[in-house]
């Protein structure tokens, strides 16, 4: 399967890794391409993140880095990274909006 990445997820990724880059620009690398490595797996295992609890949807999914949820769209020929947040954040329904 292929991995796509909405807008969202990118731009959230963006946003938390500049923000740690204000305290260690090393930390925020690290942070951004671990997250990119982490959603890897998907492509062959796209079942192997739980169900988001707050939907019960069963392809709307979640893994996590740290103290981060992934969450994405199991499709027919394609798993979409709809949003990384913070685990401790609330969770609203637009973080799923594909668009």
């Amino acid at each position: 399967m292929r991995l796509i990445w909405t807008d969202n997820a990118i731009n959230r990724i963006e946003g938390i890794a500049e923000y740690i880059r204000e305290d260690n620009p090393t930390a925020s690398k690290r942070w951004k391409k671990a997250i990119y490595e982490k959603v890897q797996p998907l492509k062959k295992f796209p079942r192997m993140g739980r169900m988001v609890p707050e939907l019960n949807q069963e392809e709307i999914r979640e893994i996590f880095y740290g103290n981060y949820r992934i969450i994405y769209l199991i499709e027919k020929q394609r798993i979409s990274i709809l949003t990384v947040r913070h685990s401790k954040q609330l969770f609203k329904a637009d973080w799923v909006d594909s668009n």
